[in-house]
């Protein structure tokens, strides 16, 4: 479905949506820098005969709007606020990955009163993310280009993904605007939030993968795990920075332990 937010117009996958899922809290899924909402499909179809499940394409990428501009981090979380809004959700979770999770980060620190929790899967730290010069220089010579895309997706997982699977991830890489690629890697991976995250106060999950070169787990204990209390942390010890892609079993299963 499309939904009018923030001025602009996303297109939000839906599923789950009836009278068996009223009485839990809806799962409001945010990809990671370069997916879409098709980056949840093999999560969203284990969880959604319990759960009303919504994942926007964000700004900039998938089928959603590409203004030239509005990409700071504020930004995305004014969208997925209005996208609640509009969708009349009045009880839910937060479901980030990657740059999913520092925008799900900002949103739950304005604590807005219907928010349960959050999940945080190879969350991008309210701090800016530590990408190497070189490999941020080399990631935003690499936008459109097809086999640096393959290249990119390939180094990032420890579980090889299925060739339909592959396929549809480094498409959905290929179809972010320019304006959202550059975006984050100049300004939004560095922005620094790190001060509001005393605010957030609602129970928090954060996953990592074992294997994650990206988002480490070292990394995550120091900028996510000691600044927000009463976070708790979940290894999934063969997964890479893929964790719905590589591990869609593992991480559907921890998203329901935590809601339970």
């Amino acid at each position: 479905m499309r939904i009018k937010a923030n001025g602009i117009t996303l297109s939000v996958l839906e599923q789950g949506a009836s009278s068996s899922t009223a009485n839990r809290p809806a799962l409001i899924f945010l990809h990671y820098f370069g997916g879409s909402s098709r980056t949840w499909t093999e999560v969203i179809s284990r969880l959604s005969a319990d759960y009303h499940c919504l994942a926007p394409d964000l700004r900039g990428f998938g089928e959603s709007d590409s203004p030239t501009n509005g990409y700071a981090v504020k930004d995305y979380a004014d969208d997925v606020a209005g996208l609640i809004a509009a969708a009349n959700v009045e009880n839910y979770v937060l479901v980030g990955h990657s740059m999913g999770g520092k925008i799900a980060l900002i949103l739950a620190a304005r604590r807005p009163s219907n928010l349960h929790s959050l999940v945080l899967i190879a969350t991008s730290p309210p701090t800016p993310e530590p990408i190497p010069d070189d490999e941020r220089i080399r990631l935003l010579y690499a936008y459109g280009d097809r086999r640096a895309t393959e290249e990119t997706i390939s180094k990032i997982v420890a579980r090889p993904l299925s060739a339909a699977m592959f396929e549809r991830t480094v498409g959905d890489c290929l179809r972010s605007s320019s304006a959202a690629w550059q975006a984050w890697l100049e300004r939004g991976s560095r922005e620094d939030i790190s001060a509001e995250m005393e605010r957030i106060n609602v129970p928090v999950t954060v996953a990592a993968g074992g294997m994650d070169k990206s988002i480490t787990e070292e990394l995550l204990r120091r900028e996510v795990m000691q600044r927000i209390a009463g976070a708790r942390l979940t290894v999934l010890p063969d997964a890479g920075h893929l964790l719905p892609l590589e591990s869609p079993a593992e991480t559907a299963d921890l998203i329901n332990r935590h809601c339970q």
